[in-house]
């Protein structure tokens, strides 16, 4: 099983942590892991440009001129889609929707690789514990100095295994922190991201919440695999 050093926030090394293989030691798939990430930039999208069918653009409720009689061509209304200043055919409209569909075992699987490259190329850090007497920018930033991450303006997310008031708004005001808890756990967050700060209740808490979500199918078949 790979491992993990776990840190106080003096910096100091306090023990090595074991984590799960399953979540922690995945190949990598660059093209499943593109494809969440592609997926999950397409549900941000909102549509923006909506074009105004003939029925939307206000005026026009007179016929222009009568059916028969003027030589001209037969009009309804100066609002037709022929006309300037009419309505659009087939324009843009605000209901497009512009999400893709993704599999539950795809997204869980692409986060994992995440992690995982994350761990081999050891730019996660856990602490034993991460607290704070107060509401202080100033001791948030000396922890980050301490475990080698208060510099550079690297860009840090912070994943907390419980909600604590102290911590995110102490970190709030520091540029290029992210703060999520273990549970909102995203590929898209850990690949803007370049360093992975958690706790080690947080690795716990990412391992009895992902890690549970592997089916029995998906362990037997490892299982066989390996034997």
């Amino acid at each position: 099983m790979p491992t993990i050093p776990v840190y106080n926030q003096k910096g100091e090394k306090t023990k090595s942590q074991k984590v799960e293989a399953d979540i922690f030691e995945c190949p990598l798939d660059q093209a499943l892991v593109h494809r969440v990430l592609i997926a999950s930039l397409a549900q941000k999208r909102h549509p923006l440009a909506h074009a105004l069918f003939r029925g939307e653009v206000r005026g026009g409720g007179k016929k222009p001129w009568r059916q028969k009689g003027t030589g001209r061509a037969r009009a309804g209304s100066i609002r037709s889609p022929l006309w300037k200043g009419g309505g659009v055919t087939f324009g843009p409209r605000k209901e497009r929707k512009f999400a893709q569909k993704i599999n539950k075992k795809e997204k869980r699987k692409a986060l994992f690789i995440c992690l995982s490259d994350k761990l081999k190329e050891k730019k996660i850090y856990v602490l034993d514990q991460l607290e704070l007497p107060e509401i202080k920018t100033k001791k948030f930033v000396e922890i980050l100095k301490n475990i080698s991450l208060g510099q550079d303006n690297k860009k840090i997310l912070l994943a907390l295994p419980v909600k604590d008031d102290k911590i995110i708004k102490s970190a709030r005001n520091i540029k290029g922190i992210r703060v999520l808890p273990v549970i909102g756990l995203n590929v898209l967050d850990l690949l803007k991201t370049d360093y992975l700060l958690t706790t080690a209740l947080g690795i716990k808490k990412i391992e009895e919440h992902w890690g549970a979500k592997v089916s029995k199918k998906e362990k037997t078949k490892k299982t066989i695999k390996n034997n």
